[in-house]
């Protein structure tokens, strides 16, 4: 029987992974405290921070996720955790938006606008079709490494308290570098420590 199936993995297209490599300086506009301000992702070394990206402001799913977002950001602080919600839309969209909607209203963690699309299209998350971006989440720690990746597709929405956790077992593996998270761990749980007497014991 022929076999016509034109598979090959040498057509593939691969793209770098970018877990555990350091992301660059992108500077841009944003909206701060209500007003517009330029940041740079280099503000924050020294201290996690969290890329949240979403499709575009006036949307529908979008406002539920920053309103939660909003409503844990004092988690994320006393933890020494920024967030940095980011769109293509400009910060002065961002500022009319957060003007007339009750649920954005509430968000006071900067709101990033990557008008032109370059931390978005570094972050492999823009659609350029449509010229917005995936549910795209990226967990950055104080050297500017990136620690988590989570992509949805733009009808799910994501979890702010799962969010949460995740940069919660990224510190403490920073901390306790001998020791790994298992899975749905929570600040509190149980560790382990890789070796060889736990292979096939678990």
């Amino acid at each position: 029987m022929t076999n016509t199936n034109d598979f090959s993995y040498d057509s593939l297209e691969y793209e770098v992974p970018i877990v555990g490599t350091k992301i660059p300086d992108f500077s841009m506009q944003a909206l701060i405290d209500g007003k517009i301000k330029k940041v740079s992702l280099s503000d924050y070394n020294g201290k996690w921070f969290v890329l949240f990206f979403y499709p575009a402001n006036f949307t529908f799913v979008c406002p539920t996720e920053l309103e939660e977002l909003a409503k844990m950001y004092p988690n994320f602080q006393k933890i020494n955790c920024e967030i940095l919600s980011v769109s293509t839309d400009t910060a002065y969209a961002h500022k009319a938006w957060r003007d007339v909607s009750p649920a954005i209203k509430q968000v006071n963690y900067p709101m990033l606008s990557d008008a032109s699309h370059e931390l978005s299209t570094y972050c492999n998350v823009l659609l350029p079709e449509e010229g917005v971006t995936l549910r795209g989440t990226f967990i950055v720690d104080p050297d500017g490494i990136i620690k988590g990746i989570e992509v949805n597709d733009n009808s799910i929405g994501r979890s702010a308290k799962e969010l949460l956790r995740k940069v919660k077992a990224g510190q403490f593996v920073r901390e306790h570098g001998d020791q790994v998270c298992p899975a749905s761990w929570e600040e509190g749980d149980s560790t382990l420590t890789p070796s060889s007497e736990l292979v096939g014991k678990i």
